[in-house]
């Protein structure tokens, strides 16, 4: 027990470096215990296991061992050898003739991929140490080594996870991982409308993006940042708590007893989700619109006699994206929570109108906490999901209404994350557009680490049960 208490108080670094130490312990056993084929097979992978009659593993570490020096060699060099530049030739015309130099942003993509590629050689490295170590060991117990065939069934065998994960990692690598990382480095470049490869060159400019975005003199955008982060975390609060709580009332309002017709009032709910989001976003917007059917019939009926600016006056156009998002949102939560309050014991309730609580202690006392305790997860999921909510916001305002207060053309209903897609697609202002992702990664990522460590289904797991 104690062993165990002490295990969980390591952190994730000191792990880390124990692996990291016992590694570099076995390399250096592994080298000095070793024969002659285990200590050539440190320079020439699998050469160990090919004289030892392990053909099939020995071609496989040599071949990753040619194809990494060849890539290197014959296309990987000459762009990890300028990463630190970026490169210094732009592409000019001469005459009527274009001369070719540098291309920064591929020596960035590229430059990347040849770190991987050194990470993945020094791991197969690792995995050809161990290889050899662990034939040694079995040839002095006096056992046989496993024959090729044998090696190779089990690829579709006790190693299938292995055969059958290996495409699945390469591709999340190469598809998610190098651009997220490739993302990172943009943000410490001036890679922008002005710095575009291969004519214009970009290069590391350090820290200077991060500071512009905390600066809140000259040309710094830390104003602007700060009220579209306060409005972001405004907005994915609403969103989240004002469709639960609201879904979840509706819920009770047509489960309870002596409500009629309540599969007729579940299927009217459930059609504004059957319609598709952007289809639907897009009639209200021009709904509320100032020469809209809102604006245009209550003009007509003398309610009003000016339009209303619900997209135009920024608290109000704030005010109508929520209340347009719980229109939205409350039939998908009436859903879940229809499941879930069918599934808390009659007992409970009986037992408390016995003891003489109304439905509002029955409410607060039950209800509430069940559903908080089961759906925890779900509204931290769905509130990391509206600091992202892309849809919502671009359909309905496009981050409108714009003001020369904010920098970087953002909008007074701008989340982050529309924010980083106007710097993106309509400015090229990648520099920017990387540090309001990793800001967005950061907001996210501390938030849901720290809501989901509070949550009463993680720190009780078994107190409803």
């Amino acid at each position: 027990m104690a062993n165990g208490a002490e295990k969980k108080k390591k952190s994730a670094a000191s792990l880390f470096f124990e692996a990291l130490g016992k590694g570099f312990k076995e390399v250096g056993v592994t080298f000095i215990e070793g024969d002659i084929k285990t200590k050539l097979s440190f320079l020439i992978f699998g050469l160990g296991p090919i004289l030892r009659g392990q053909i099939l593993i020995g071609i496989a570490l040599l071949c990753s061992e040619v194809l990494f020096f060849y890539y290197m060699a014959g296309f990987g060099w000459q762009y990890l050898s300028k990463f630190s530049t970026l490169g210094t030739v732009a592409t000019k015309k001469v005459g009527r003739k274009t001369v070719y130099g540098d291309n920064s942003f591929l020596i960035l993509l590229f430059g990347v991929l040849c770190i991987f590629a050194i990470i993945a050689f020094i791991a197969i490295w690792y995995i050809n140490v161990r290889e050899n170590r662990k034939e040694e060991l079995l040839l002095k117990q006096g056992k046989k080594l496993p024959s090729n065939k044998d090696v190779f069934l089990s690829l579709f065998d006790k190693n299938f996870h292995k055969t059958l994960l290996s495409l699945p990692v390469i591709g999340i690598f190469v598809f998610t991982v190098l651009p997220i990382v490739f993302m990172i480095l943009v943000a410490f470049t001036n890679y922008d409308k002005n710095h575009q490869s291969p004519s214009n060159l970009f290069t590391w400019v350090g820290l200077e993006n991060f500071k512009n975005l905390v600066s809140f003199s000259g040309a710094g955008i830390g104003g602007t940042f700060l009220q579209v982060l306060l409005w972001t975390l405004v907005w994915a609060l609403f969103a989240t708590f004002t469709n639960y709580f609201l879904g979840l009332a509706v819920a009770m309002l047509i489960n309870k007893k002596g409500i009629k017709f309540k599969k007729l009032w579940r299927t009217i709910l459930v059609l504004t989700i059957a319609v598709p989001q952007f289809v639907s976003l897009l009639y209200v917007m021009k709904m509320f619109a100032n020469d809209g059917l809102i604006n245009g019939y209550l003009i007509k009926w003398g309610i009003i006699k000016n339009y209303i600016p619900f997209w135009t006056d920024p608290m109000l156009a704030r005010i109508t994206i929520i209340i347009v998002n719980i229109w939205i949102g409350i039939p998908y939560m009436m859903l879940i929570a229809t499941g879930l309050l069918m599934n808390i014991p009659e007992d409970l309730y009986e037992s408390a109108r016995i003891d003489g609580a109304n439905p509002w202690q029955m409410f607060r006392s039950i209800t509430l906490p069940y559903m908080l305790f089961v759906t925890g997860p779900f509204l931290l999921t769905q509130f990391t999901g509206n600091l992202n909510n892309f849809n919502v916001i671009y359909l309905l305002t496009q981050g409108k209404p714009q003001s020369v207060n904010l920098a970087e053309k953002a909008g007074y209903s701008d989340l982050l994350i529309t924010w980083l897609y106007k710097m993106t697609v309509n400015d090229t202002n990648y520099r920017m557009a990387a540090v309001i992702g990793i800001m967005v990664f950061v907001v996210t990522a501390v938030i849901s680490l720290v809501v989901y460590n509070m949550l009463p289904s993680v720190k009780d797991e078994e107190g409803f049960q």
